[in-house]
């Protein structure tokens, strides 16, 4: 089996080497580097070519998020950020996963925290599953981001006014809901359900991201919710899904589905049960398969479908699997989804 070569992105000595250990204690590793500084990590990969970049948020000049912004663009190689969860780093690690970074993981704890092997484990296995991700070039302007001219399809036949807009996203999806949402604009006239596999520390943190950088307040899940435009309902933690019942919101207790909970099919299930063809469900980047079995579901229901297309998405895995089943009325690049999400629910946003 092919060694997996890491580079450790942390200015802090004492961590870089408490690192070092547990990357090094597996024996899928083999750390090639240790960069002190954002600068020194750009010359690192340049000259080792990792497989994968374990990057600190906290950095001495270069912040990790204008590390990872410039690796992306440069040198595009897989990145897990390895963040505390104080309230001053989850802003920073955010703004790293909007730059292309992959996954974020809490930093390990000292080897005699009784949360140490749990914590050490989820670092190794996301520097692993991460390791096999192609991502994608980011340009530095984010121009990548223009795709060619959308080709028109007939919109569906509105078999009554829509309720829901549904969406799920999981590697990658910090970046493409930022973008997908703004591009909605703030006179979007539907409640927004979301699914976003998320490490359960980060969460509170993302919900608060998300609502500074989108037109949309942001509410998390924890109990039965009316839903109402103009706003973003998140599932609620790692243990339990998102529902959706007619016009409310619910936290769901059923098992996993498959390894995830939340899952995105359980959301886009509950929507074409109770909604019918009075929804839109979107399915952006991720690993795996969660949400392609839901949003067919959603599709048979007579709801219109939407992926987004392998130009743009950073992990063309769940829309891919979407595809695969045809599951989706559309695969579309990004910077295409807002628009036609605008098209179908009969919104024509003024000129700015």
């Amino acid at each position: 089996m092919k060694t997996i070569r890491v580079l450790i992105v942390e200015d802090s000595p004492v961590v870089a080497e408490h690192l070092r250990r547990i990357v090094s204690a597996d024996s899928r590793f083999h750390v090639v580097g240790i960069a002190s500084s954002g600068e020194e990590s750009l010359t690192m990969v340049e000259g080792l070519s990792p497989d994968v970049i374990s990057m600190d948020i906290h950095l001495p000049g270069m912040q990790g998020f204008e590390a990872t912004r410039r690796i992306m663009s440069r040198h595009p190689t897989p990145i897990v950020v390895v963040s505390g969860i104080r309230d001053d780093e989850v802003p920073l690690t955010m703004r790293a996963l909007q730059a292309g970074a992959l996954a974020v993981v809490e930093k390990p704890a000292a080897a005699t925290n009784e949360d140490y092997a749990a914590l050490a484990g989820k670092l190794c296995t996301q520097l692993a599953i991460m390791s096999e991700v192609k991502v994608v070039r980011q340009r530095e302007d984010q121009q990548f981001m223009k795709a060619a001219p959308l080709v028109s399809v007939p919109p569906p036949a509105i078999r009554g006014p829509y309720r829901t807009l549904g969406v799920a996203a999981s590697t990658g999806g910090p970046g493409a809901l930022m973008r997908l949402f703004s591009g909605l604009g703030p006179e979007f006239p539907l409640p927004i359900v979301l699914v976003q596999h998320m490490t359960p520390a980060f969460l509170a943190g993302f919900a608060e991201w998300l609502q500074g950088v989108t037109p949309f307040r942001v509410s998390i899940v924890n109990a039965a919710t009316p839903l109402v435009e103009g706003h973003i309902y998140l599932a609620p933690s790692a243990d339990r899904h998102l529902a959706v019942r007619g016009c409310m919101a619910f936290p769901d207790d059923s098992p996993p589905e498959g390894v995830h909970r939340p899952s995105a099919n359980v959301l886009f299930s509950s929507m074409a049960r109770t909604l019918g063809s009075a929804a839109v469900g979107v399915l952006l980047t991720g690993m795996g398969e969660d949400g392609a079995v839901g949003i067919g579901e959603l599709k048979r229901a007579g709801s219109w479908t939407i992926a987004e297309d392998e130009t743009t998405a950073a992990v063309y895995g769940m829309p891919a699997a979407a595809v695969r089943l045809g599951a989706v009325n559309e695969s579309l690049p990004l910077p295409h989804i807002a628009p036609r999400v605008l098209e179908i629910v009969g919104v024509h946003r003024r000129a700015a």
